[in-house]
Protein backbone atom coordinates (compact mmCIF):
# COMPACT_ATOMS: atom_id res chain seq x y z
CA UNK A 1 0.00 0.00 0.00
CA UNK A 2 1.31 3.11 -1.05
CA UNK A 3 1.96 5.99 1.33
CA UNK A 4 -0.78 7.99 -0.73
CA UNK A 5 -3.32 5.55 0.25
CA UNK A 6 -2.49 4.85 4.16
CA UNK A 7 -5.11 2.97 6.11
CA UNK A 8 -8.04 4.65 7.57
CA UNK A 9 -7.76 7.50 4.68
CA UNK A 10 -11.13 8.03 2.70
CA UNK A 11 -10.75 7.48 -0.91
CA UNK A 12 -12.82 8.33 -3.84
CA UNK A 13 -12.94 5.17 -5.79
CA UNK A 14 -14.51 3.78 -8.91
CA UNK A 15 -17.13 1.46 -8.44
CA UNK A 16 -16.28 -0.49 -11.29
CA UNK A 17 -12.97 -1.32 -8.93
CA UNK A 18 -14.84 -2.46 -5.90
CA UNK A 19 -15.34 -6.33 -6.03
CA UNK A 20 -17.90 -7.92 -3.71
CA UNK A 21 -16.13 -9.76 -0.84
CA UNK A 22 -16.26 -13.70 -0.29
CA UNK A 23 -17.11 -13.49 3.35
CA UNK A 24 -20.31 -12.20 2.41
CA UNK A 25 -22.70 -13.73 4.81
CA UNK A 26 -26.19 -12.38 3.64
CA UNK A 27 -27.68 -14.47 0.11
CA UNK A 28 -30.75 -12.51 0.17
CA UNK A 29 -31.01 -9.32 -0.12
CA UNK A 30 -34.24 -7.03 -0.67
CA UNK A 31 -34.59 -4.88 -4.01
CA UNK A 32 -37.20 -2.64 -2.93
CA UNK A 33 -34.81 -1.55 0.24
CA UNK A 34 -32.11 -1.33 -2.49
CA UNK A 35 -34.17 0.95 -4.34
CA UNK A 36 -34.96 2.89 -1.70
CA UNK A 37 -31.17 3.18 -0.62
CA UNK A 38 -30.25 4.24 -4.15
CA UNK A 39 -33.19 6.75 -4.36
CA UNK A 40 -31.91 8.40 -0.91
CA UNK A 41 -28.14 8.31 -1.93
CA UNK A 42 -29.42 10.33 -5.04
CA UNK A 43 -31.14 12.76 -3.32
CA UNK A 44 -28.51 12.93 -0.08
CA UNK A 45 -25.24 11.53 -1.26
CA UNK A 46 -23.63 8.68 0.80
CA UNK A 47 -23.53 9.64 4.27
CA UNK A 48 -21.73 6.74 5.10
CA UNK A 49 -18.29 5.29 3.05
CA UNK A 50 -18.22 1.60 2.51
CA UNK A 51 -14.88 -0.35 3.81
CA UNK A 52 -13.10 -2.02 1.91
CA UNK A 53 -9.15 -3.32 1.26
CA UNK A 54 -6.41 -3.34 -1.59
CA UNK A 55 -6.08 -6.57 -3.81
CA UNK A 56 -4.33 -5.02 -6.61
CA UNK A 57 -3.22 -1.99 -8.34
CA UNK A 58 -6.02 -0.93 -8.88
CA UNK A 59 -8.49 -3.31 -7.47
CA UNK A 60 -10.25 -3.05 -3.99
CA UNK A 61 -12.47 -5.84 -2.18
CA UNK A 62 -15.24 -4.73 0.00
CA UNK A 63 -14.96 -5.56 3.55
CA UNK A 64 -18.34 -3.51 5.01
CA UNK A 65 -21.26 -1.63 2.90
CA UNK A 66 -22.82 -3.98 0.41
CA UNK A 67 -26.06 -2.68 0.68
CA UNK A 68 -24.78 0.70 -0.24
CA UNK A 69 -22.83 -0.41 -2.92
CA UNK A 70 -25.42 -2.09 -4.40
CA UNK A 71 -27.56 0.66 -4.12
CA UNK A 72 -24.99 3.07 -5.76
CA UNK A 73 -24.78 0.69 -8.80
CA UNK A 74 -28.42 0.51 -9.24
CA UNK A 75 -27.95 5.02 -8.97
CA UNK A 76 -25.30 4.28 -11.71
CA UNK A 77 -22.73 6.57 -9.49
CA UNK A 78 -19.48 6.54 -11.01
CA UNK A 79 -17.23 7.04 -7.60
CA UNK A 80 -18.33 6.48 -3.96
CA UNK A 81 -16.35 7.38 -1.10
CA UNK A 82 -14.51 4.69 0.43
CA UNK A 83 -12.35 4.04 3.58
CA UNK A 84 -9.66 1.96 3.03
CA UNK A 85 -8.31 -0.62 5.82
CA UNK A 86 -5.20 -2.99 6.08
CA UNK A 87 -7.73 -6.11 7.34
CA UNK A 88 -6.50 -9.88 6.66
CA UNK A 89 -9.42 -12.58 5.44
CA UNK A 90 -10.25 -13.41 9.10
CA UNK A 91 -10.64 -9.60 10.21
CA UNK A 92 -12.51 -8.86 6.95
CA UNK A 93 -14.83 -12.03 7.36
CA UNK A 94 -15.55 -10.67 11.28
CA UNK A 95 -16.15 -7.24 10.55
CA UNK A 96 -18.71 -8.07 7.69
CA UNK A 97 -20.37 -10.39 9.60
CA UNK A 98 -20.76 -8.41 12.90
CA UNK A 99 -22.44 -5.13 10.14
CA UNK A 100 -24.54 -7.27 9.30
CA UNK A 101 -25.57 -8.48 12.84
CA UNK A 102 -26.02 -4.70 13.74
CA UNK A 103 -27.51 -3.21 11.24
CA UNK A 104 -29.78 -5.15 9.71
CA UNK A 105 -31.97 -8.73 11.12
CA UNK A 106 -29.56 -11.57 9.04
CA UNK A 107 -31.75 -14.73 7.83
CA UNK A 108 -30.59 -17.07 10.81
CA UNK A 109 -29.34 -19.79 8.17
CA UNK A 110 -27.23 -16.76 7.15
CA UNK A 111 -25.90 -15.55 10.67
CA UNK A 112 -25.20 -19.37 11.42
CA UNK A 113 -23.31 -20.11 8.09
CA UNK A 114 -21.20 -16.20 8.62
CA UNK A 115 -20.31 -17.70 11.90
CA UNK A 116 -18.74 -21.15 11.26
CA UNK A 117 -16.79 -19.25 8.29
CA UNK A 118 -15.30 -16.93 10.84
CA UNK A 119 -14.58 -19.85 13.26
CA UNK A 120 -12.80 -21.55 10.52
CA UNK A 121 -10.73 -18.21 9.48
CA UNK A 122 -10.32 -17.57 13.04
CA UNK A 123 -9.27 -21.27 13.77
CA UNK A 124 -10.46 -20.81 17.38
CA UNK A 125 -12.88 -22.31 19.38
CA UNK A 126 -16.56 -21.58 20.12
CA UNK A 127 -16.43 -20.32 23.15
CA UNK A 128 -13.20 -17.53 21.72
CA UNK A 129 -15.55 -17.00 18.63
CA UNK A 130 -18.17 -16.09 21.08
CA UNK A 131 -16.59 -13.67 23.26
CA UNK A 132 -15.15 -12.00 20.06
CA UNK A 133 -18.66 -11.93 18.39
CA UNK A 134 -19.99 -10.48 21.66
CA UNK A 135 -22.13 -13.83 21.92
CA UNK A 136 -22.73 -15.93 24.77
CA UNK A 137 -21.52 -19.36 23.84
CA UNK A 138 -25.34 -20.96 24.37
CA UNK A 139 -26.57 -18.43 22.06
CA UNK A 140 -23.65 -19.28 19.45
CA UNK A 141 -24.07 -23.07 19.48
CA UNK A 142 -27.88 -22.85 18.95
CA UNK A 143 -27.22 -20.78 15.95
CA UNK A 144 -24.94 -23.04 14.62
CA UNK A 145 -27.12 -26.03 15.26
CA UNK A 146 -29.26 -24.53 12.80
CA UNK A 147 -26.71 -25.84 10.39
CA UNK A 148 -27.72 -29.25 11.31
CA UNK A 149 -31.11 -28.55 8.95
CA UNK A 150 -31.11 -29.62 5.81
CA UNK A 151 -31.02 -27.31 2.77
CA UNK A 152 -33.79 -27.93 2.00
CA UNK A 153 -35.63 -28.00 5.47
CA UNK A 154 -33.89 -24.43 5.76
CA UNK A 155 -35.43 -23.25 2.36
CA UNK A 156 -38.77 -24.28 4.10
CA UNK A 157 -38.16 -22.02 6.90
CA UNK A 158 -36.81 -19.27 5.45
CA UNK A 159 -39.95 -19.53 2.31
CA UNK A 160 -42.69 -20.17 5.51
CA UNK A 161 -41.68 -17.22 7.60
CA UNK A 162 -40.44 -19.66 10.22
CA UNK A 163 -38.30 -18.11 13.18
CA UNK A 164 -35.03 -19.46 14.72
CA UNK A 165 -36.85 -20.99 17.11
CA UNK A 166 -39.16 -22.85 15.17
CA UNK A 167 -35.95 -24.52 13.53
CA UNK A 168 -34.70 -25.14 16.75
CA UNK A 169 -37.93 -26.73 18.03
CA UNK A 170 -38.20 -29.22 14.80
CA UNK A 171 -34.30 -29.99 15.98
CA UNK A 172 -35.57 -31.96 18.17
CA UNK A 173 -37.20 -34.54 16.25
CA UNK A 174 -35.36 -37.22 14.56
CA UNK A 175 -33.97 -36.31 11.17
CA UNK A 176 -36.79 -37.58 9.51
CA UNK A 177 -39.58 -35.99 10.96
CA UNK A 178 -38.44 -32.70 10.27
CA UNK A 179 -39.68 -31.99 6.91
CA UNK A 180 -43.19 -32.47 8.16
CA UNK A 181 -42.81 -30.81 11.06
CA UNK A 182 -41.92 -27.74 9.42
CA UNK A 183 -44.67 -27.88 6.53
CA UNK A 184 -47.02 -28.11 9.29
CA UNK A 185 -45.85 -24.84 11.08
CA UNK A 186 -45.71 -22.93 7.86
CA UNK A 187 -48.60 -24.57 6.61
CA UNK A 188 -50.57 -23.66 9.89
CA UNK A 189 -48.51 -20.25 10.64
CA UNK A 190 -48.04 -21.41 13.90
CA UNK A 191 -46.64 -19.59 16.95
CA UNK A 192 -43.21 -21.02 18.77
CA UNK A 193 -45.52 -22.41 21.45
CA UNK A 194 -47.74 -24.23 19.13
CA UNK A 195 -44.22 -25.59 17.05
CA UNK A 196 -43.34 -27.00 20.57
CA UNK A 197 -46.31 -28.60 21.29
CA UNK A 198 -46.22 -30.03 17.80
CA UNK A 199 -43.02 -31.65 18.68
CA UNK A 200 -43.94 -32.80 21.98
CA UNK A 201 -46.75 -34.75 20.45
CA UNK A 202 -44.59 -36.15 17.67
CA UNK A 203 -41.91 -36.92 20.17
CA UNK A 204 -44.70 -38.79 22.34
CA UNK A 205 -45.97 -40.65 19.69
CA UNK A 206 -45.45 -44.94 19.49
CA UNK A 207 -42.04 -45.76 18.25
CA UNK A 208 -42.62 -49.42 18.05
CA UNK A 209 -45.38 -49.08 15.67
CA UNK A 210 -43.84 -47.60 12.76
CA UNK A 211 -45.47 -47.50 9.23
CA UNK A 212 -45.69 -49.70 6.82
CA UNK A 213 -43.49 -47.80 4.05
CA UNK A 214 -41.14 -46.67 6.68
CA UNK A 215 -39.07 -50.34 6.74
CA UNK A 216 -36.43 -50.73 3.64
CA UNK A 217 -38.55 -50.58 0.60
CA UNK A 218 -36.11 -48.74 -1.97
CA UNK A 219 -37.55 -45.06 -3.24
CA UNK A 220 -36.31 -41.83 -4.46
CA UNK A 221 -36.18 -39.44 -2.22
CA UNK A 222 -39.33 -37.32 -3.56
CA UNK A 223 -41.61 -40.27 -3.09
CA UNK A 224 -39.96 -40.83 0.60
CA UNK A 225 -40.67 -37.48 1.68
CA UNK A 226 -44.27 -37.61 0.23
CA UNK A 227 -45.19 -40.76 2.14
CA UNK A 228 -43.20 -39.99 5.53
CA UNK A 229 -45.87 -37.28 5.17
CA UNK A 230 -48.70 -39.39 5.01
CA UNK A 231 -47.32 -40.83 7.69
CA UNK A 232 -47.32 -38.24 9.85
CA UNK A 233 -50.78 -37.00 9.17
CA UNK A 234 -52.10 -40.38 10.33
CA UNK A 235 -49.75 -40.44 12.97
CA UNK A 236 -51.66 -37.27 13.82
CA UNK A 237 -55.33 -38.83 13.67
CA UNK A 238 -54.40 -41.61 15.69
CA UNK A 239 -52.62 -39.28 18.49
CA UNK A 240 -55.98 -37.84 18.40
CA UNK A 241 -57.92 -41.14 19.04
CA UNK A 242 -59.14 -41.74 15.58
CA UNK A 243 -58.10 -45.19 14.68
CA UNK A 244 -56.81 -45.06 11.27
CA UNK A 245 -54.53 -47.82 10.31
CA UNK A 246 -52.24 -47.97 6.86
CA UNK A 247 -50.60 -50.43 4.70
CA UNK A 248 -48.31 -49.71 1.81
CA UNK A 249 -47.51 -52.31 -1.07
CA UNK A 250 -45.16 -52.44 -4.15
CA UNK A 251 -46.42 -54.40 -7.61
CA UNK A 252 -45.64 -53.66 -10.94
CA UNK A 253 -43.16 -50.85 -10.71
CA UNK A 254 -46.07 -48.63 -8.44
CA UNK A 255 -46.01 -47.95 -4.81
CA UNK A 256 -50.02 -49.12 -3.45
CA UNK A 257 -50.28 -46.70 0.15
CA UNK A 258 -53.76 -47.58 1.77
CA UNK A 259 -55.14 -45.38 4.41
CA UNK A 260 -58.33 -46.49 6.70
CA UNK A 261 -60.33 -44.21 8.21
CA UNK A 262 -63.10 -45.59 10.64
CA UNK A 263 -66.09 -43.26 9.74
CA UNK A 264 -67.58 -43.47 13.46
CA UNK A 265 -65.74 -43.28 16.68
CA UNK A 266 -64.59 -46.55 17.54
CA UNK A 267 -67.54 -48.42 19.62
CA UNK A 268 -66.80 -48.54 23.91
CA UNK A 269 -66.16 -51.98 25.22
CA UNK A 270 -69.12 -53.88 25.64
CA UNK A 271 -70.83 -55.64 28.51
CA UNK A 272 -69.69 -58.88 28.55
CA UNK A 273 -73.71 -59.57 29.30
CA UNK A 274 -74.76 -58.08 25.68
CA UNK A 275 -73.91 -59.47 22.33
CA UNK A 276 -71.33 -57.87 20.67
CA UNK A 277 -72.04 -55.14 17.67
CA UNK A 278 -69.59 -55.18 14.58
CA UNK A 279 -68.33 -51.41 14.12
CA UNK A 280 -68.90 -50.01 10.52
CA UNK A 281 -66.76 -50.79 7.55
CA UNK A 282 -64.10 -47.97 7.20
CA UNK A 283 -63.52 -46.24 3.78
CA UNK A 284 -60.76 -47.42 2.11
CA UNK A 285 -58.57 -43.95 0.31
CA UNK A 286 -56.18 -45.15 -2.23
CA UNK A 287 -52.79 -42.98 -2.78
Amino acid sequence: MSKKEKAGKILMLPVSQIEPSPYQARTAFDDTEIAALAVSILQNGLLQPVTVRKIGMHRYQLIAGERRLRACRLAKLEKIPAILSSYDDSESAALGLLENLQRSQLDPFDTARGIREVIRLWDCTQAEAARRLGLSQPALANKLRLLALTPAQQQLCTAGGLTERHARAALRLPESRRTAALEKMARDKMSVREADRLVDTMLAAPKDAPGPCRRTMPMVGDVRLFVNTLQHAVDLMTQKGIQAVTSCDQTDGYLEYTVRIPLSPAPPVPDTTEACHAPEMPEEIHV
